[in-house]
C-alpha cells in the first residue's frame, strides 16, 4: 500500500470516527431518566450530565411529610434517577472506546488518562518512524 494511499485511508477513517462522535454528541443530549420513590411521593428527572429537569409529585402523599423526610426522598431519587442516566451514557459511549475502557468510569469521570494509554507505550508505524527521522539523542 503507497503512502498516498495509506494517508487517504487514515483520513478515512477519521472522518468515521468524528461522525460518529457528533452522532454520539446528538444521543447523549437525548439521555435522560425518571425515577419515582418508592411510596410515590416524588418525581424527579434527570437530563444529561446528572441535571435535573423536573420534579413532580404525583400523589398528596409528600404533604405528609416533615421538611427532613421530603428533603431525603426528592434526594435519593434524585440519585436513582442520575444513577440511571449515567449507565445510558455509558452504555451509549461504550462502543467507541478502545477494548479495556470501562466505560462507566469514563463518564463518572473516575477513568485516568492512563486508561486509554497502552503499556508499553506508543507504537509508531515503521514509514512515519522514516519521515520523522533519527530520534535525538537525549542528553
Amino acid at each position: 500500500m503507497s503512502f498516498n494511499d495509506r494517508m487517504e485511508e487514515l483520513f478515512a477513517e477519521y472522518e468515521r470516527q468524528r461522525n460518529s462522535v457528533t452522532e454520539l454528541q446528538e444521543r447523549m443530549k437525548e439521555v435522560r431518566a425518571s425515577a419515582t420513590s418508592p411510596r410515590r411521593e416524588v418525581t424527579v428527572t434527570v437530563g444529561q450530565n446528572g441535571v435535573i429537569t423536573d420534579i413532580a409529585f404525583p400523589t398528596s402523599a409528600y404533604r405528609r411529610m416533615t421538611p427532613l423526610a421530603l428533603q431525603t426522598s426528592i434526594m435519593q431519587t434524585f440519585t436513582e434517577a442520575k444513577e440511571q442516566v449515567m449507565v445510558q451514557a455509558a452504555n451509549l459511549l461504550a462502543p467507541l472506546l478502545p477494548e479495556g475502557v470501562d466505560a462507566a468510569k469514563v463518564v463518572r469521570g473516575e477513568a485516568g488518562v492512563d486508561m486509554f494509554l497502552p503499556p508499553e507505550g506508543p507504537r509508531i508505524n515503521s514509514s512515519f518512524r522514516e519521515i520523522l527521522g533519527p530520534r535525538p539523542e537525549q542528553p
